[in-house]
């Protein structure tokens, strides 16, 4: 890799890129169900999760500010805890994290292609149809790293369209009255709406991956931070945006009726048949912008963990092509990681055995409880006066652990809640005796 290729806009894209683009277009309804069709009590869950991610942006900024080698949340872990952490945090990004949510985006892509094109929906038709579309972003990705980066810059300013679009139109015309009652706040003492934190942790999930990419960001120790503080509170007034408006718009028992198709329901409302095709281009190509954004990460972390012999095989996983200046290598490699995860997601959904939910979720609520170890170092960074100011020292990263709890506490409601955990943490116990008992011994 000779040279930095991204800038400050690119980086903010790549954020909101990766961040929005399909968890709020097909996770509204899930959410709903949750908090069975109170819509204040979703706003609430929606803030409430966004303190996680705002703080916890502002939190790991400080430590992307100390460091721009490669690698994101690996390398933090690795040059602020130890070299035996950071390879146990990054075999979970690479193996379990980034690539099951990989997965789930390019089935989301085959569900978006079918509304589109009127293709009939069976789930093989939207596995072998995310599987294309996985395939065409990582072969653009590997033969040109600037062309993936223009790819993500005009996908964030697209998938924006339907949001403000949609929310406006919703917020303005919808026939639908979303009363902020004491009745709908009444039922915020009932616990049931805490399922509705994992779809929402879906919904803000991502913003980590852009670290990922910080050495190929232009002055990336104040960019990354720039964009990882903007980011979050831009995609939190989206959401309330285009959350409330649909909500008022088509109602909430007709959203948790239809499902996924609820949004092209409301373009053909507000559209018609044609205009209703034009917004759900968008959605597709905000699907693939999500998508991409997270590709952009994934392809990089099998590189970052074989320069520092973190993976079998390092060596060849470390290899940059002349020709491409790429790791092909790597990108073939999580290719085939992301692969497993898509076919272990079509087996779960064949026989229904994660009801409203799917394998990223327990893989995103794990991770956040893993982002505590960082938080904790910037504490420690701020105890140590290396961090001056009390508000990026101490109140964001006790904020950002708040936050992160809230979230873990969302995952109990997953019948398969400790079974997933325990595949999560033995991935990441792997990483660390590989380590630990591997190349430190051999060294």
């Amino acid at each position: 890799m000779k040279q930095p290729k991204y800038n400050l806009f690119t980086a903010i894209a790549l954020i909101v890129g990766i961040v929005v683009g399909s968890g709020i277009f097909f996770r509204s309804d899930n959410i709903l169900i949750a908090t069975n069709g109170n819509v204040f009590l979703g706003v609430i869950i929606f803030t409430v999760a966004a303190i996680s991610i705002v703080f916890g942006c502002l939190t790991i900024a400080e430590l992307a500010a100390r460091t721009d080698n490669p690698g994101g949340i690996l390398t933090y872990a690795k040059e602020f805890i130890s070299p035996t952490m950071g390879c146990a945090y990054g075999w979970f990004q690479t193996f379990v994290y980034m690539p099951s949510i990989c997965a789930i985006l390019a089935w989301v892509s085959g569900i978006y292609f079918c509304i589109l094109f009127n293709v009939e929906q069976t789930l093989e038709t939207q596995i072998l149809i995310g599987m294309g579309c996985l395939l065409v972003l990582f072969i653009t990705n590997v033969l040109s790293a600037r062309l993936g980066g223009y790819f993500q810059d005009g996908a964030m300013v697209i998938k924006l369209i339907p949001l403000i679009v949609i929310g406006v139109a919703g917020l303005l015309y919808g026939g639908t009255e979303v009363h902020f009652t004491a009745a709908a706040i009444s039922q915020i003492t009932s616990t049931a709406w805490i399922g509705a934190i994992a779809p929402i942790a879906f919904s803000f999930d991502g913003w980590i991956i852009s670290t990922s990419l910080a050495y190929e960001i232009k002055n990336s120790k104040r960019n990354l931070p720039l964009a990882l503080t903007f980011s979050p509170l831009f995609i939190l007034v989206l959401y309330i945006i285009y959350f409330v408006g649909i909500s008022n718009l088509i109602g909430p028992a007709k959203i948790m009726e239809m499902g996924d198709a609820h949004l092209d329901y409301a373009a053909n409302m507000i559209f018609g048949s044609g205009g209703a095709k034009i917004i759900m281009l968008f959605v597709f190509i905000s699907v693939l912008g999500t998508l991409n954004g997270l590709i952009m990460g994934m392809i990089r972390m099998p590189y970052a963990l074989g320069l520092d012999n973190m993976l079998p095989g390092s060596q060849m996983l470390a290899r940059v092509s002349e020709k491409s200046d790429f790791p092909v290598n790597s990108a073939l490699f999580a290719l085939g990681v992301v692969g497993f995860w898509l076919a272990l997601h079509y087996f779960t959904q064949k026989f229904a055995l994660l009801p409203n939910s799917d394998v990223s979720e327990i893989a995103i609520v794990a991770s956040y409880l893993l982002y505590l170890g960082l938080y904790y170092k910037v504490f420690t960074l701020w105890r140590k006066k290396e961090i001056k100011s009390l508000f990026r020292g101490l109140i964001c990263p006790v904020f950002a652990t708040i936050g992160s709890l809230i979230i873990f506490s969302g995952g109990f409601q997953s019948p398969l809640f400790l079974f997933d955990m325990g595949i999560c943490f033995i991935v990441f116990g792997a990483g660390f005796v590989y380590y630990r008992f591997g190349v430190l011994k051999k060294n």
